[in-house]
């Protein structure tokens, strides 16, 4: 398993923010969103057998577990059986995910955070439409959202794919300094989405350019 960096944070993101978290950023991403937070992750990282990831987590000592990256899917085939341990030893694990890649063979138990890319992400039109059969109540869709354009593009898809009925979450989170939360905040209540607004809190305790945070 090629990782970028493991740590106990705050959970910044999804109905799971605000809850500590033990964070396993995996090395690799085949997509390069232009507002992307973590290029770091894109190369480099360090080789750890899969019972290096396990002790490390339970070093930390926390229930979350979240796989981010990066893109944690790239190492399926490694994820996959840790995260089903995991899970049976008792752990909440989340995946977060761009779309792009199907999230279908996760552990059903894994909660599922998967993106939507929008038109500013420079990604659009990439997202595997098969993964919307695979969710479920407990999952959440996420759009990240950087000006008009995109909060259309959202909304159309939401209506389009009826994914209220699709996933427990839909996440409306605007690109940290460069739409306004206030301004998204109006938007959603002036046309009454059945959507919860995110923010990255961590981005608000922590320096928002820190890495392991």
């Amino acid at each position: 398993m090629l990782v970028t960096e493991i740590f106990k944070s705050i959970q910044g993101e999804s109905t799971y923010a605000g809850l500590p978290c033990v964070f396993v950023r995996l090395t690799g991403c085949n997509l390069r969103c232009h507002w992307c937070d973590t290029a770091y992750a894109f190369y480099g990282g360090q080789r750890m057998s899969l019972e290096e990831v396990y002790s490390r987590i339970r070093q930390l000592d926390c229930p979350l577990v979240e796989f981010t990256g990066g893109e944690p899917l790239l190492q399926e085939k490694e994820v996959n059986p840790l995260a089903e341990r995991l899970v049976g030893e008792g752990f909440r694990v989340l995946i977060e995910t761009s779309g792009e890649r199907f999230i279908g063979r996760l552990p059903k138990s894994v909660v599922k955070v998967v993106d939507v890319k929008c038109p500013a992400s420079g990604e659009s039109g990439k997202f595997d439409l098969s993964n919307l059969e695979a969710l479920d109540a407990k999952d959440q869709i996420k759009f990240v959202i950087q000006d008009e354009q995109d909060y259309r593009f959202a909304r159309e898809f939401m209506d389009r794919h009826r994914l209220p009925t699709r996933a427990g979450e839909v996440i409306l989170s605007p690109v940290f300094g460069q739409l306004s939360p206030r301004v998204l905040a109006e938007w959603i209540l002036r046309d009454a989405l059945k959507v919860r607004l995110g923010l990255q809190i961590h981005k608000f305790i922590w320096d928002p350019d820190a890495r392991g945070v």
